[in-house]
């Protein structure tokens, strides 16, 4: 007696990935080499006994070469996430692919029990020059490594960005986690030593801090100060931009200066998200506008920031006659202001008709 599923002939199922492969390993690989591994994942979990796959397989699905589909087998063990188990020990190419469970391994590497006098025997990553022209060529760790660029103010080592490929291995950080770290040392503590941003990245690992949002909780109860602006640039949809040294200036003002609340600065990013390019500097003119007319409350801005009415606006068309500096022939009095229009008239007609016939006797 047995028990068997039957299968359909279009492939309807789901295929569970680990989250911490996403979240941990997946922003480490380029493209090429996540798609081999989410592919033989799904031969691996498929129960359907009758399909045999092999790499060349892998290489025909996906359209890529052979040498493609090995490379990532070599990365990915590398990262310890997979095992290769040869079948044949001459034949190098010629081995199956065990996929380690991710959760095991987390729970291997970091909560494990450890006696008094017990040292961890955990094997360290160790970065070599492949790795690194490698890693240069996915795209989120070129992104991170222009960011330290310029949050040092000057282009990394090769033995820096290997120490950096380290620390995001061997204590699971994501690249983002890694550029916060540069920057809370520099821009914070005043270090740039590659050594104590590296204490950074450990001490934050020991705190089990190794994503944006674990970070910014830590902030919340630590640091004042760093949570306002990770809240309220992510807040302005800049992602990972960290405000420059005279944005900081002014959010501290809001806060320091203003005694402003969060959420009375975050109605004034909002506010500013109407505009086509929102700036720190746009908010500072709303948030100073709110303050000089005394709002102090989310609730007081609509009572407070109203238009004037009409009546509260000073009439500028009461009086716009040109007033003109008066001279000495203002006090002049015309001989006119004593005639009538008519009487004008009649002197108008007497002066043309003299003027006329004098004209004419001279003429003679």
């Amino acid at each position: 007696m047995g028990f068997v599923i039957e299968t359909t002939e279009i492939d309807l199922g789901d295929t569970p990935i680990e989250n911490i492969f996403i979240n941990d390993f997946m922003p480490m690989a380029n493209g090429t080499y996540v798609k081999v591994y989410l592919l033989g994942y799904k031969y691996a979990y498929d129960k359907d006994t009758n399909i045999q796959v092999d790499n060349r397989t892998i290489a025909k699905h996906l359209d890529i070469p052979l040498s493609d589909v090995l490379n990532a087998w070599d990365f990915w063990e590398k990262k310890g996430i997979i095992e290769k188990i040869h079948e044949d020990k001459e034949d190098k190419f010629n081995y199956k692919v065990k996929f380690l469970n991710l959760k095991q391994l987390y729970i291997k590497n970091n909560y494990r029990p450890i006696s008094v006098g017990e040292e961890i025997n955990k094997k360290s990553y160790t970065c070599d020059v492949e790795d690194l022209i490698d890693a240069n060529q996915i795209p989120a760790i070129n992104k991170m490594f222009n960011e330290i660029d310029y949050i040092i103010r000057r282009p990394l080592v090769p033995n820096e960005k290997k120490k950096i490929l380290e620390w995001i291995h061997n204590y699971n950080m994501n690249p983002d986690i890694i550029v916060k770290a540069f920057f809370y040392g520099i821009e914070k503590k005043g270090k740039r030593n590659i050594n104590y941003i590296g204490g950074i990245v450990r001490n934050w690992y020991d705190q089990g801090i190794t994503n944006i949002e674990a970070l910014q909780e830590h902030f919340k109860r630590t640091d004042e100060k760093y949570y306002r602006y990770e809240k309220i640039m992510k807040y302005l949809g800049y992602g990972n931009r960290l405000p420059s040294v005279g944005e900081m200036k002014v959010i501290d003002k809001w806060f320091e200066e203003y005694n402003f609340p969060m959420d009375l600065v975050l109605k004034g990013c909002e506010n500013s998200k109407k505009t086509s390019n929102p700036s720190i500097n746009y908010i500072d003119g709303v948030l100073t506008s709110w303050y000089n007319k005394g709002i102090r409350t989310v609730d007081e801005i609509e009572e407070k920031d109203r238009l004037p009415d009409k009546k509260d606006k000073k009439d500028y068309n009461v009086d716009r006659t040109i007033r003109l500096t008066k001279t000495k022939f203002h006090n002049f009095q015309q001989r006119t202001s004593n005639y009538s229009a008519e009487q004008l008239e009649e002197i108008a007609r007497r002066k043309r008709e003299e003027y006329y016939f004098k004209g004419k006797e001279e003429g003679k």
